[in-house]
């Protein structure tokens, strides 16, 4: 068992540099730079920046280097926790982020948790009621959640709180007065508030998929001849269900965890902005438009950190689900 922790760790560290690597140079892959983005801009204006203005920009922000040389100062200075400075704020990428990323895993937990704690019961319902009036009921929710975008429904879910509710501030995580404020037990109560609209427009789309993931695999797992001799045995239909197949069927079901942070937070930088999020989503949004280097590579590595994370805490989970991976860790290690 720790020689697993050890070696999952050294290959998500391992993970992590590769993915710092992949978006430093995707990020360039566009032609121009964040200068020439900011020229493009001035002029639309009407304002005029010399040549010698804009080569003194690329020196200061240091993008007359090659890239590879850029990306071992920008790795220097994450390793000794310097983010680097967001190029269209001019301030430290750290300030810029700030509370956003914090108020981006609250909302993508939040999500998270929608979705697992409404897809597990929905599941093992609709596969123990296999054609039932309330299987085809939650199979054609599914299909709407995977259908439809989550910024449309955030667009229709405004304007009909709007339309025939009159209510003003839908969007946000906090009422007005609580936007300058700091944090109280009033403001977190506020957020709480607030906080369900936002997850259940993130998470619908990924809940429905990992309800027909559940349906699928208990329906697999019901046909087993484990669960008929069970139930022939005099077991309740019920107690077979919950305590063996339920049990099997979640494995996949868990194995989903790893994608679940990433998909829900790059699902919600359209939604942010629909929603008026404080999220890194927006920002993520603009420093790519502005080809803001060090401030989209940040975001875009947490974003890989939260996809190691996730996918540790699912083989864990997995772990602790299922005794024969667990006894097999053991074996190796």
């Amino acid at each position: 068992m720790v020689n697993y922790i050890i070696r999952r760790f050294l290959a998500g560290i391992l993970t992590i540099w590769a993915a710092s690597i992949i978006s430093f140079v995707v990020i360039q892959l566009p032609p121009g730079d964040y200068v020439t983005a900011y020229i493009a801009n001035l002029q639309s204006t009407g304002t005029v920046l010399s040549r010698e203005e804009a080569d003194a920009l690329r020196i200061q922000y240091g993008l007359d280097q090659p890239v590879y040389v850029q990306y071992v100062k920008w790795a220097g200075l994450m390793l000794r926790g310097n983010y680097g400075m967001a190029m269209e704020y001019n301030r430290p990428v750290k300030e810029v982020i700030g509370d956003r990323m914090t108020m981006t895993i609250i909302v993508s937990v939040a999500a998270i948790l929608l979705i697992w704690g409404l897809a597990l019961p929905i599941g093992i319902y609709s596969a123990v009621r296999q054609y039932s009036l309330g299987d085809y009921f939650f199979t054609f929710l599914g299909f709407i959640g995977i259908a439809v975008p989550n910024f449309m429904l955030a667009l229709i879910l405004l304007y009909v709180s709007f339309k025939y509710f009159n209510v003003q501030n839908i969007g946000g995580l906090f009422s007005p007065e609580f936007l300058q404020q700091g944090w109280s037990p009033a403001k977190i109560w506020d957020m709480a508030k607030h906080l369900p609209l936002p997850a259940f427009i993130l998470g619908l789309a990924g809940m429905a998929e990992v309800v027909r993931i559940m349906r699928a695999n208990l329906l697999d797992e019901l046909r087993k001849p484990y669960v008929v001799t069970a139930q022939a045995k005099g077991l309740s239909r019920n107690r077979v269900i919950l305590k063996y197949p339920v049990r099997a069927a979640m494995n996949p079901f868990a194995s989903t965890i790893g994608y679940l942070f990433p998909f829900v937070v790059s699902g919600s930088i359209i939604v942010s902005l629909v929603l008026s999020l404080p999220t890194v989503g927006p920002l993520l949004f603009k420093a790519l438009v502005a080809q803001d280097l060090f401030l989209a590579g940040t975001i875009l590595l947490l974003l890989s950190i939260l996809t190691v994370i996730g996918t540790f805490v699912s083989d864990l989970i997995l772990m602790w689900i299922d005794p024969r991976i667990r006894h097999g860790m053991e074996g190796q290690s």
